[in-house]
């Protein structure tokens, strides 16, 4: 494995993300759990009050026991899942370039960051992939691993030194082996991962710009003509760097509470998703915004308890994007469903409008994750549970039974193929 050290400077002291303890740190406290924010002796002692002590304890319970029911049904949700115990947190998970492909497996690059710390540098990590094709996994396999352990299908390749936090990776849509990583500082870096070349450090934020970062997905070699934005003033921001540096749409009230991120429909580019620390996803259609700061949602999902810390639009559904928070759950939604649902149908009422699938393998926030466009309904995300799983944090890649999304008449298809077969073990085990 190869080290490279991009950082010619000091690490920048870190403002904002989970600072993960030091090793020494874990041993020495094993049960005082973490804090994203300082806290004080008398916070301290709060936490070691029987009161307090025992309503974490039910918490974890609660968390331990819906993670049971999830693993029970993996091999009924999912055609094929690998579960990854990360060394350190990671706030950043992106799909790169397709290496090859096999018989039952193809290999593919993979770009995390690191979040350590400070005892080491943090890291952009390059690590290689085999993923598993569809209808080829067996389910007692995929349900079968441990939560404390490295996955075979997940190997690392190369190893980066980053100076500050990456706390947002994006790879260049024509040319995925160049990656741009925002850090905890006003800097955006490029970084020219195989050609030798020295990287870019961009420089034009006055502040930290930490977590919202994109790249046009149409312009070769641009970072963004035409982009949008969200922040902790709630507002959406439409840029056109053709017209000038002023905003072209700026939706004043986007959400009820800060904005932590943003996609842009790959498929129709009116269609904007945001997610909120106001627990939301709003879908925004760009015709129906005005320069004067007027705009409302052409749908809002709630489907989760938590502030939403990622959202992101399928390559392989227009109508289908993903969103994640910390209440530990991806959600995986489609707008054309909403306000189909048949009268008739089974499906709990209360099931929010356009859910129709939800990860629920990670333990605590899910702060990131990424659709692969090589390989059609397959998910990389990783989240920040370093308390419950003894490691740095969880990284899965995953892909739902294609029972779930394709159309129901085909479905019902295919499955009525099997039903003399199913019947019968009925019937044996009676």
């Amino acid at each position: 494995m190869e080290t490279i050290d991009s950082s010619p400077q000091t690490p920048v002291p870190k403002k904002r993300g989970r600072k993960p303890k030091s090793k020494e740190e874990d041993d020495n406290n094993i049960n005082i759990s973490s804090s994203t924010t300082p806290i004080n002796q008398s916070q301290t002692k709060m936490k070691d009050t029987p009161t307090n002590n025992k309503r974490s304890q039910q918490q974890q319970a609660s968390i331990d026991d819906k993670y049971t029911q999830w693993k029970s049904l993996v091999p009924i949700l999912y055609d094929w899942l690998a579960n990854h115990n990360l060394v350190w947190p990671s706030l950043s998970c992106r799909w790169g370039p397709q290496l090859d492909k096999a018989t039952y497996k193809n290999r593919q690059r993979l770009y995390l960051s690191e979040q350590t710390d400070g005892s080491v540098p943090n890291t952009l990590v390059i690590a290689n992939c085999e993923i598993v094709k569809p209808r080829v996994a067996a389910a007692e396999h995929i349900s079968q691993f441990n939560e404390e352990a490295r996955s075979p299908f997940v190997k690392k390749y190369k190893t980066i030194i980053h100076p500050g936090e990456v706390n947002r990776i994006r790879e260049l849509p024509q040319n995925s082996k160049i990656v741009a990583t925002h850090t905890d500082s006003p800097d955006v870096r490029v970084l020219l991962l195989y050609s030798g070349q020295k990287d870019l450090c961009l420089k034009g934020h006055v502040d930290n710009a930490e977590f919202a970062l994109a790249m046009c997905p149409t312009e070769p070699f641009v970072l963004a003509q035409e982009f949008c934005s969200v922040g902790d003033d709630s507002c959406l921001i439409l840029w056109d760097a053709r017209v000038g540096t002023n905003p072209v749409v700026k939706v004043e009230k986007a959400h009820d509470g800060d904005l932590h991120c943003v996609d842009w429909n790959p498929h129709n580019n009116d269609f904007i998703l945001t997610g909120s620390a106001d627990h939301s996803v709003r879908m925004f259609d760009r015709r129906k915004l005005t320069a004067n700061g007027v705009g409302e949602p052409v749908n809002v999902f709630e489907g989760h308890k938590a502030a939403v810390l990622c959202v992101q639009w399928s390559p392989d559904k227009s109508s289908v994007f993903g969103s994640s928070a910390e209440d530990g759950l991806l959600n995986v939604w489609d707008y054309e469903k909403v306000g189909k649902q048949d009268p008739g149908s089974k499906t709990s009422s209360s099931s929010p409008a356009g859910l129709f699938f939800q990860h629920a393998g990670h333990r605590d926030k899910v702060v990131d994750f990424h659709w692969n466009t090589a390989d059609p309904w397959t998910i990389v995300s990783v989240s920040d549970d370093c308390d419950t799983t003894g490691g740095g944090g969880t990284l899965q890649i995953w892909r739902m039974s294609d029972l779930i999304y394709r159309p129901e008449d085909e479905v019902l298809e295919e499955l009525e193929k099997f039903k003399a077969h199913v019947v019968g073990c009925n019937e044996k085990k009676a």
